[in-house]
């Protein structure tokens, strides 16, 4: 798969480079601010407790 994808990216390999890691910042973006707090609200509160 990272292959393929490594392929069908454009220009040289320091172009290639910077491509992904604008690709990867966009995924953990993503991630961070929409899929985390969806599965979290899915999940509902746990109750936590530590005692001594």
């Amino acid at each position: 798969m990272y292959a393929a994808l490594w392929r069908i990216l454009p220009g040289p390999v320091w172009l290639r480079i910077i491509i992904l890691l604008v690709l990867v910042a966009a995924v953990l973006f993503v991630l961070v601010t929409w899929a985390f707090p969806w599965v979290d609200s899915l999940l509902g509160p746990q109750e936590g407790t530590v005692g001594p």
